[in-house]
């Protein structure tokens, strides 16, 4: 089989209602274009496996995990068997229009984006508990990774298939797939796409995900500035811990050599936690450099990735010349 051009990543969880509808609305948009879809059961107690065997067409491959494992290992289970030259990611409650897969990959194409990312102009959920804690999440994402996208929360996006297929998705990042695309340099844009009220099914997604984000968020920031160097985030914390707890330490010797009684004082026991505290610190960022070093090296990875190399054309054939 020749390499399609599109593969459509659908993550689907007690989805049965769903699954006739969302299929045929995806074979009707992308008609015009050589597409695979990809559906990830995640762990469905329902009939969601019986409903996409039934209707599922010979371009669609249906994944099947023996429990519900969570979005970001399904996306990335799918994401890994996509063999496509661009990769969509949808969800499959039908909020998100594959009507908009089409304008999202020519954009790409044309326009020579890594990512193109959707953005729910007009988000048919509720306000209070979808809305606004979507608005104060994407504000905090957006101003603290720099990535400066709208709507971190919609699914809907297509990537080129190397971007996708090398962010390294686990545990509960697939929230922060912009930052991890951005890591490898992807160019990146948000256009405008459609979304609709869920019909069917109750929303996996609540208030309760809140700290997982600042989990995330936290785990995105080490990423970004200090996953190749820990030292400089573990050895400078534990360096300035350490220099108060002398400090504080010097001052107390000073009052002792004056005759003053510093023993139980509170800011003597603070100075032993400082000093305490900055040896492991210090310890932390050497541990850590040491891991960073296996993993890197143990894999034979290397710590940058090269968009593309160029030798001119004049020096390619001054190479070939030999002196007589």
């Amino acid at each position: 089989m020749s390499q399609p051009k599109l593969s459509v990543v659908i993550t689907v969880y007690n989805e049965e209602e769903n699954i006739k509808p969302l299929l045929e609305q995806v074979y009707d948009a992308l008609v015009e274009i050589d597409y695979e879809v990809i559906l990830i059961e995640d762990g469905s107690t329902d009939k969601t496996v019986e409903e996409v065997k039934k209707h599922a067409n010979t371009r669609t491959k249906l994944i099947i995990f023996n429990r519900n494992r969570g979005q970001t290992t399904a996306l990335a289970a799918g994401i890994d068997q996509a063999t496509g030259e661009y990769i969509a990611t949808m969800d499959g409650d039908l909020q998100n229009d594959p009507t908009d897969l089409p304008m999202m990959l020519n954009k790409a194409i044309d326009e020579e984006w890594d990512v193109v990312a959707g953005r729910r102009a007009n988000r048919k959920d509720g306000f209070v508990l979808r809305k606004i804690p979507s608005k104060i999440a994407n504000w905090v994402i957006r101003n603290t990774t720099k990535v400066y996208l709208k709507d971190y929360g919609c699914t809907l996006r297509v990537y080129k298939a190397d971007i996708a297929q090398n962010m390294g998705l686990y545990g509960e990042l697939h929230r922060f797939i912009p930052v991890l695309a951005k890591e490898q340099g992807a160019r990146m844009t948000e256009v405008d796409v459609k979304h609709h009220p869920r019909i069917h099914g109750e929303s996996k997604y609540g208030l309760s995900r809140t700290f997982k984000v600042m989990s995330d968020l936290i785990l995105m920031l080490f990423f970004q500035k200090y996953f190749q160097r820990p030292i400089h985030l573990f050895g400078g914390l534990g360096i300035i811990s350490f220099l108060i707890g002398m400090g504080i330490s010097f001052y107390l010797l000073i009052l002792k050599l004056f005759g003053e009684d510093i023993w139980g004082r509170p800011l003597m026991i603070l100075g032993f936690i400082m000093i305490l505290g900055g040896i492991q610190l210090i310890t932390t960022g050497i541990i850590a450099e040491i891991i960073v070093r296996t993993y890197f090296e143990s894999q034979d990875k290397k710590t940058y990735k090269i968009k593309s190399i160029y030798v001119g054309e004049k020096v390619a054939i001054s190479s070939q010349k030999t002196e007589v």
